[in-house]
C-alpha cells in the first residue's frame, strides 16, 4: 500500500524582491508568516503501520526553519531572490539528501498565495 505523508511548519522572516519591475509593491521590503508543507511517499510498512515517523521529517526540517526564522531571507546564500519558487526549491535541495521519500515542498506566503515544487 502507497500513502503520502505531510507536515507543515511555520516562520515568520522579511524580505524583497529584487528582481520585480519599479514600482512593484514586492520591491520593498516586508514580511511574511511562512508555512511550509513537506510531503514524504512511500510504502506503508506492514509492521509499523506508516511510510515513516513524522519525527524524521521534523528532524531533516526543523534546522532550515530554525536557520530562516526572524530573519532577512535575501541575506541567506542562495535566497537573494527569495520568491516562494526560489525557497521552495531551497527547501528540496537541503531536505532531499536526508529524505529521499519526499515528493513535494508547497510553500505559502499567506493564506491564498503558495507555491508547490515537485524536484522537476
Amino acid at each position: 500500500m502507497q500513502a503520502e505523508l505531510s507536515k507543515t511548519f511555520r516562520f515568520d522572516a522579511a524580505h524583497r524582491l529584487p528582481n520585480v519591475p519599479a514600482g512593484h509593491k514586492c520591491a520593498a521590503m516586508h514580511g511574511h508568516g511562512y508555512r511550509v508543507t513537506v510531503v514524504v511517499a512511500g510504502e506503508v510498512d506492514e509492521q509499523a503501520g506508516w511510510v515513516m515517523d513524522f519525527g524524521k521529517i521534523k528532524g531533516a526540517v526543523d534546522p532550515l526553519i530554525k536557520q530562516l526564522d526572524h530573519t532577512t531571507l535575501n541575506e541567506i546564500p542562495s535566497l537573494e531572490n527569495p520568491t516562494s519558487e526560489m525557497l521552495a526549491k531551497w527547501f528540496w535541495d537541503r531536505i532531499t539528501p536526508n529524505l529521499p521519500e519526499l515528493s513535494a515542498i508547497t510553500v505559502a506566503e499567506s493564506d491564498t498565495s503558495l507555491c508547490t515544487y515537485r524536484g522537476l
